[in-house]
């Protein structure tokens, strides 16, 4: 283990201890009780905006709300609902997939709260425009004294918006699928630098572009992703119960790995944060940038990204890697190349190359997103006239990213996944009534 690898592990030990997880599992059962359940018990009017019912086109914003919600999944439903999914269950068994499910229940909640604040209180920067974010919330809505947290979240979202896990993980992929797995060592520059002319590309044209590649190509690929999932729990259908009641019993009684029962829990909420991201903040910038003037109404739509990306999205992915098997047997698989093992072993070539070109649109919507995300942080941080040199920076974190070890890159991202959350609980946890009072007046003229 390297120096800076050991770094990286130290780091993300230290963030994501107990103090963090009691956070955000406390603060969201707090949402789920202080809003008695209210997102929960709207998730039909939820779907109704989703399929574009209550569009204002003449609101202030830049997104519709169907291209928020993909702006948003598009960086929650990437390689982290793929490949972080197997790093989960290796780190912790099946029991961690149980605690990932309880992240994601307790993160509707959760993502109601961030998301409606997250409209409630724009604010612009300093070319004039609005721009939404945790780090905007702090700076318009808390006393002035609050203000290091803003500075906290943007200093942490330039680190865990880079494109590193993404471009680390689709590099082994490819080494895995068109070189069985012993790519030779110009494989992964010469990845690195077309990922990065591909990004590049779209990342020129602005969120518009964005959000319109991530709207165009998401779906679909969920879709695809789903349907080869899905064949193989269904022809594994027998299995699925006990496998079912591994992940429950392991949650509570791990047997093999994880550390214990709250080591299990800390992979499982880690894990879930970074593939729903509730809590984080990142969703909170997509979400921002919706054209409403009802902030109750995107944090609706927002709770919706949990339910797809980690109650159905990472439970088809955990399914086919604990049928598989493969997880328990010695060796050097993790990441995507626990996965691309399970979808060979069940359908052959023609399963990794579906698998390969899924996550080829999922990682690089991921990282269109994420670059996105910051260039906000870096405008809140140096003046919005500078973000056009951030794309060079990011661009260049591609190619950094698809010649590292997995290890380092998802310790750094999920290390500052876990800072950024701090922030955008605390700030959410004391303006959560100021929500609430919105929640009313916004249901009172919906049921009028």
């Amino acid at each position: 283990m390297t120096l800076l690898e050991l770094f990286s592990q130290r780091f993300v030990e230290l963030v994501w201890g107990t103090p963090l997880v009691i956070l955000l599992l406390g603060g969201g059962c707090f949402f789920l009780v202080f809003s008695r359940a209210l997102p929960y018990r709207y998730l039909g009017h939820a779907f109704s905006i989703m399929l574009g019912r209550y569009e204002t086109p003449d609101q202030p914003g830049e997104l519709s709300h169907q291209q928020a919600l993909a702006a948003a999944l598009s960086n929650t439903m990437g390689l982290g609902n793929v490949a972080g999914v197997a790093l989960a269950i290796v780190a912790g068994g099946p029991g961690a997939v149980f605690w990932m499910w309880m992240s994601a229940v307790i993160g509707i909640a959760t993502k109601f709260f961030t998301c409606s604040l997250g409209v409630m209180y724009r604010g612009t920067d300093s070319l004039g425009q609005l721009q939404g974010g945790p780090m905007y919330i702090i700076r318009e809505a808390l006393p002035r004294a609050f203000y290091p947290l803003a500075v906290m979240f943007a200093l942490a979202g330039l680190i865990g918006t880079l494109p590193l896990f993404q471009a680390n993980q689709l590099t082994a992929l490819i080494g895995d699928a068109v070189f069985s797995g012993n790519p030779p060592v110009w494989a992964g520059p010469v990845t690195g630098v077309v990922l990065a002319v591909v990004v590049g590309k779209v990342i020129f044209g602005g969120l518009p572009r964005v959000a319109k590649v991530a709207v165009a190509a998401l779906p679909a690929m969920v879709m695809v992703y789903l349907a080869m999932t899905l064949w193989i729990v269904v022809s594994h259908i027998t299995e699925v119960p006990g496998v079912l009641a591994s992940i429950v019993s392991e949650a509570f009684q791990p047997s093999a790995v994880g550390g214990g029962m709250l080591g299990v829990i800390l992979i499982g909420v880690s894990r879930g944060a970074f593939s729903n991201e509730a809590g984080v903040g990142t969703e909170v910038m997509a979400h921002g940038a919706a054209r409403t003037g009802e902030p109750v109404r995107e944090g609706l739509l927002a709770a919706l990204g949990p339910i797809i990306d980690t109650l159905i999205v990472c439970t088809c992915t955990a399914l086919v890697i604990l049928l598989a098997g493969d997880w328990q047997a010695p060796g050097e698989l993790s990441g995507i190349t626990l996965t691309a093992n399970a979808f060979r072993a069940e359908m052959g070539l023609p399963g990794i190359l579906a698998l390969s070109f899924v996550a080829l649109i999922l990682s690089t919507t991921t990282m269109f997103t994420g670059w996105y995300y910051g260039a906000k942080c870096f405008g809140f941080l140096v003046g919005a006239q500078w973000q056009p040199y951030f794309r060079w920076f990011f661009i260049a974190a591609v190619v950094f990213g698809a010649t590292v070890s997995i290890d380092l890159v998802f310790n750094l991202i999920s290390g500052s996944y876990g800072l950024m959350a701090i922030p955008t609980m605390i700030s959410t946890l004391i303006l959560a009534p100021k929500v609430m009072v919105a929640a009313r007046d916004y249901f009172e003229r919906l049921n009028s």
